[in-house]
């Protein structure tokens, strides 16, 4: 599959990616709502991911920290606003180094084919915030994240 596709429009507080996989959406909504299958993926592949807590149903909060080589730790917490399922996830999203500074994320699944067309999208609450993003290098990490998540459903499932 090819890199992810990042839309970020100049002066808009958003970004957009999309990324096609060779799974059933099912199972790449269930990469994103199961714990354990989600500590295999989520990241760069030097850090570690520890999930705190995932409660993954209207209300249900949720908290991670991703852990580097050299011992620095990125903590990011969330709140599910609905019940997730296939047909979509909205979640707010939130790095605890920079607090109050809170995205909205939309994630949906969208069968086409062989295929599953996965969208997500992030709101910030400003262009700066979201400017701070995309300097952070928030290309690469999605890029690499997709490149596990592809890994990952490659074992869990046979190409289609």
């Amino acid at each position: 599959m090819a890199l992810a596709q990042i839309i970020a429009e100049p002066a808009v507080p958003q970004i957009v990616v999309t990324r096609e996989f060779a799974a059933p959406r099912d199972l790449l909504f269930r990469a994103f709502t199961d714990p354990e299958l989600l500590v295999q993926w989520l990241g760069s592949r030097d850090l570690i991911l520890t999930i705190d807590h995932f409660d993954a149903r209207h209300g249900g909060t949720w908290r991670y920290t991703s852990s580097s080589p050299t011992g620095d730790e990125y903590s990011f917490r969330g709140v599910f606003h609905g019940t997730p399922s296939p047909d979509g996830i909205v979640q707010t999203f939130e790095f605890e180094d920079m607090p109050g500074h809170v995205c909205l994320e939309t994630v949906t699944f969208t069968e086409r084919g062989d295929v599953t067309v996965l969208t997500q999208g992030t709101i910030f609450q400003s262009a700066a915030d979201r400017d701070t993003a995309l300097e952070s290098n928030v290309a690469d990490g999605t890029n690499e994240s997709m490149e596990r998540l592809d890994e990952l459903l490659a074992r869990l499932a046979p190409v289609r």
